[in-house]
């Protein structure tokens, strides 16, 4: 063994190789995925159990909103000339009745799902939170990557 090659591997064992620094910036980068996923699949989750918290708390209005859902799908659904025949006025106000209900049922619906926090804006922050950190992470292991290429020239 030569006095170069002692060297060698004493400079290659007190430095991390670059394999090692890769592993690690790779391992960081995947925590921080895998931190930021759970956020956002908690968050997820949380949101399902207000949802059906509420819907225990209310189960005639769930039925009342189910029910004018019904109402509104057979209502945008076209009419056929049996029924026209058959129906006439009382359909048009089964109809214009139906379509009271599900706007009153969406309307409810609305209000109790904002009272549970449960809007829009939370899925996107929801949906934000896991993008950033997916982000993140790829910028900092590809950081981490670099780094490591330049550590080693």
């Amino acid at each position: 063994m030569t006095a170069n090659s002692t060297r060698n591997d004493t400079s290659k064992a007190a430095s991390p190789s670059f394999r090692d620094r890769a592993e690690d910036a790779y391992e960081g980068a995947r925590e921080r995925a895998i931190e930021a996923y759970d956020s956002a699949r908690e968050r997820a989750s949380e949101a399902r159990v207000k949802a059906k918290d509420g819907i225990g708390e209310a189960p005639l209005l769930a039925l009342g909103g189910g029910l004018a859902l019904g109402a509104l799908l057979a209502a945008l659904l076209p009419r056929t000339k049996a029924e026209d025949k058959l129906l006439g006025p009382v359909g048009e106000r089964i109809t214009g009745g139906a379509k009271a209900a599900a706007d009153a049922a969406k309307e409810a619906g609305r209000e109790k799902l904002s009272e549970l926090n449960i809007t829009r804006d939370a899925g996107t922050s929801a949906v934000q939170s896991l993008v950033q950190g997916l982000s993140e992470a790829a910028k900092s292991s590809g950081q981490a990557a670099i780094g490591a290429v330049r550590k080693k020239d």
